[in-house]
């Protein structure tokens, strides 16, 4: 189990399967080379596909394995379906599940029944569950917007998710509102695009003050000049 008391830091790199080698470099395409970061930096745990947990992952952080994943080479309306078990994901050492549900998408109905599945054989085997909630396909024309965000987390709640994980709204005053709105289940701001330097920490100062559970960061770590310095400013933020 993830620790549900304290706010959490995350280290993100399931991006390969979503968008393929396009966010990486010569150095952070090696996932030792992330690894060795969220040790160093003593992240609250590290966010991988079952591929490289298989081959990589070697105890140094708690694991939390992406279930299902889809590439951004199909086009169409979005759906993300399950690729790895609960059982699987057990068996690697996780301690979390991770599952994106793109609600309002044409195929929402057979994510969120896949998701009702899985949270039930996850809470049975002591898993902390972790749904990606988001908006997205032709129906949703305002995917960030304060309303919308709000809403997603709301679902998150009513589904039984530990934590539901979702885009900025936009304000501190948004946030809290969304953070209400998802009740006792708790909420993780995703760190998103690479953005400069400052402007992300102000972002994430914003996140924190508006009563965030936690981040979940990936290319503004280690797409960083300094990762390891951004991870301890990071740190001194959320403690």
């Amino acid at each position: 189990m993830l620790n549900k008391k304290n706010k959490i830091l995350l280290l993100a790199y399931d991006q390969g399967l979503e968008h393929g080698p396009v966010d990486f470099n010569g150095q952070n395409i090696n996932p030792d080379y992330i690894l060795d970061i969220g040790q160093k930096a003593n992240f609250d745990g590290v966010i991988l596909q079952k591929g490289l947990a298989e081959k990589y992952w070697h105890n140094q952080l708690p694991l939390i394995i992406k279930l299902n994943g889809k590439t951004r080479l199909r086009q169409g309306e979005p759906i993300s379906t399950q690729i790895c078990s609960v059982q699987e994901a057990k068996k690697l050492g996780a301690v979390a599940i991770g599952y994106t549900i793109y609600i309002g998408s044409e195929y929402e109905p057979i994510m969120l029944k896949e998701f009702g599945r899985i949270e039930q054989e996850a809470e049975e085997l002591g898993l902390t569950v972790i749904a990606w909630m988001y908006p997205r396909g032709k129906a949703i024309k305002t995917p960030n917007s304060p309303e919308t965000i709000a809403y997603a987390a709301r679902v998150g709640l009513e589904l039984g998710a530990d934590y539901v994980k979702i885009n900025y709204p936009g304000s501190i005053k948004a946030l809290r509102w969304t953070i209400q709105s998802a009740g006792k289940t708790k909420i993780l701001v995703a760190g998103g695009a690479k953005l400069p330097e400052m402007q992300f920490l102000r972002l994430v100062k914003n996140i924190i003050s508006a009563g965030a559970d936690g981040l979940a960061v990936g290319r503004n770590v280690w797409q960083a000049r300094e990762p390891l310095k951004i991870a301890k400013i990071l740190r001194e933020i959320i403690n």
